[in-house]
């Protein structure tokens, strides 16, 4: 009975905070190189990210202090699915997207198969900086939804399909989004 209700006071006290976090943050509350961190955006005592979204991405990242769901949300073994929005450099070519959908073969090891599809333009926050624009080199979007979270992996396999990544949103973590979130800002649920 005793462990009936610890265990429900817990749960009771477990917070989920979703963030849009903005381009050049870090996904830490403190830096010796006074840099700006989660603190300069969220008040919440005691919550960490679930994973991390490297300083140079933007979008999603899932705050809590349930090491349960921070484990299911970050171990490889759980294969968490997680929707990227990604501008490349150059038209994307069919072949490419083929390419990233059967898996792409890094430095690393082969990468798992990937969802890829074309994807018109978002409405998304202006970022600062903006994007570098060449008006001889196009540009174009695709979703890309992954089931591992290797380092840059994203990056690393646009380029390698000769697509070079230049802004990377995040827009999805299981069944949690960005929609309604504006940049810079958070919610708990």
């Amino acid at each position: 009975m005793a462990k009936t209700l610890q265990k429900s006071k817990i749960q009771s006290t477990a917070k989920i905070v979703l963030f849009n976090k903005p381009f050049n943050v870090l996904c830490q509350f403190t830096d010796g190189d006074n840099r700006q961190t989660l603190k300069d955006f969220i008040d919440i005592q005691g919550v960490y990210a679930a994973g991390r979204l490297d300083r140079d991405s933007e979008g999603l990242l899932v705050l809590t202090n349930d090491g349960k769901l921070q484990h299911k949300l970050t171990d490889p073994k759980n294969k968490q699915s997680k929707t990227y929005w990604v501008q490349v450099e150059g038209e994307i070519s069919d072949q490419a997207l083929a390419q990233l959908e059967k898996g792409v073969e890094l430095k690393d090891g082969l990468t798992l198969p990937a969802k890829a599809k074309r994807l018109d333009e978002p409405n998304l926050w202006p970022r600062t900086p903006p994007v570098r624009f060449r008006q001889s080199i196009p540009t174009s979007w695709l979703s890309l939804t992954l089931t591992e979270g290797r380092n840059r992996q994203v990056r690393r396999m646009t380029a390698h399909v000769g697509f070079p990544t230049l802004r990377l949103v995040r827009y999805r973590i299981g069944n949690w989004t960005i929609d309604g979130l504006a940049n810079g800002q958070y919610k708990e649920i």
